[in-house]
């Protein structure tokens, strides 16, 4: 039987484990949070922390394990890309190229050194150096932690007063103490958040959608609802899938699945902002599968374990999809008494409720993708639609405290 090595144990991962039980495959779950709820659905559990790399490596090597992986979980990617390097095992590129893709500050420097499109960023680990270039940036600037997900610790600076305070934030939800700052992005239309795939380093799959942000929420910049198809111009989608199959030539990558997130900036450029060796969280690949018929998630196990891939089944996109992030109004804070939904948008439009708060759990300020209350897939017949329904998500979704 095959061995599979998934580092994180957030809900993401309950699919990825369900998929890899129908292929008969062993799965071993493995972060430093033991009631995290995939760990109850994985046939082992390894309390190790998934940024420890020696650590891991060594429990991949007394369970010989046949792949690892690090779905939906950005801190784990660099610690699988290094055990699957050492143990000689499939992963979407080299340790070293890893390295570049999953550190902000770095991924940069290698975009502006390839000649792609970026805005003016520097990195630093020290909070003096950034007074040394005040006048290099165009403000206002974003400043964010090189090695975060989920928006966390991301803050856009207006002022140099502000400064400070947004670094400390970025520098507190860093795991290596690093952050950098870099010019803010005057979106055109809007942000893209996306799974794609690569086979032999090749994109057999690549999509975009728009990416929706709530301005009443605490962090601003945590996604609130992505959607498909996306209304991004063709040219700029073109645009971007050249510049990413690029950006796979030049690292050398292999097989597998990516979360990539771009934009067009209101100069005319597109922007590749994330693309991240792992699938990305919110649900997005299994979103993508009910509106498009692709399988990302089971030819990431099979490419994980060295299984055969199952052909792409790439379909246009079935009517107009939503991604609706739950999460608390502004400044909502306290004890659930429950999440009601309106009956009859419930029956016409909704294709998956998947809460991750129950009755009585704390809910807290909306401050990043870790603090959603779930996720609710919603289908529709034209933009129109899901524009009007979504725009009074008010009025048939309630959190009462």
């Amino acid at each position: 039987m095959k061995k599979l090595l998934i580092l994180g144990g957030s809900r993401y991962i309950i699919p990825v484990i369900e998929t890899a039980h129908k292929l008969g495959i062993y799965v071993i779950t493995c972060d430093y949070l033991p009631n995290n709820s995939a760990h109850k659905y994985s046939d082992e559990y390894c309390n190790i922390s998934i940024i420890d790399k020696e650590a891991v490596l060594k429990f991949a090597k007394e369970k010989k394990i046949d792949g690892i992986i690090s779905f939906a979980c950005d801190p784990g990617v660099v610690t699988a890309s290094y055990v699957a390097e050492k143990l000689g095992l499939p992963f979407q590129g080299s340790y070293e190229s890893t390295c570049i893709l999953q550190d902000k500050g770095l991924f940069r420097k290698f975009l502006e050194d390839n000649g792609f499109n970026v805005p003016r960023s520097k990195r630093y680990d020290d909070l003096k150096e950034v007074y040394n270039d005040i006048e290099y940036f165009n403000w206002p600037v974003i400043v964010k932690p090189v090695d975060s997900a989920g928006s966390k610790g991301v803050n856009k600076v207006d002022t140099v007063d502000e400064l400070k305070n947004a670094i400390d934030i970025a520098i507190k939800e860093s795991h290596n103490g690093a952050f950098i700052v870099e010019d803010f992005i005057t979106f055109k239309g809007f942000h893209s958040s996306a799974d794609a795939f690569t086979v032999n380093g090749k994109l057999e799959f690549i999509t975009y959608s728009d990416q929706l942000f709530d301005s009443e929420a605490d962090n601003k910049y945590t996604p609130s609802r992505i959607i498909w198809p996306s209304t991004m111009e063709k040219k700029y989608q073109e645009d971007l899938t050249d510049q990413t199959q690029r950006l796979m030539n030049l690292l050398k990558m292999k097989t597998g699945i990516y979360n990539i997130e771009s934009c067009v900036g209101i100069d005319g450029k597109a922007y590749l902002m994330e693309v991240s060796p792992r699938g990305g969280g919110c649900k997005i690949a299994e979103i993508q599968q009910m509106a498009m018929g692709v399988n990302l998630i089971e030819n990431e196990i099979r490419n994980a374990v060295g299984l055969p891939l199952i052909e792409f089944s790439i379909k246009p996109t079935d009517g107009y999809w939503c991604e609706m992030i739950v999460h608390s109004g502004p400044k909502q804070e306290g004890i659930l008494n429950k999440i009601s939904i309106d009956s009859e948008i419930k029956d016409k439009y909704i294709k998956l409720v998947d809460l991750s708060v129950k009755s009585g759990d704390i809910v807290k300020p909306f401050t990043g993708a870790n603090m959603s209350l779930g996720d609710i897939f919603l289908r529709f017949d034209s933009r129109k639609e899901l524009d009007d329904i979504m725009n009074k998500s008010n009025e048939w979704l309630n959190i009462i405290l």
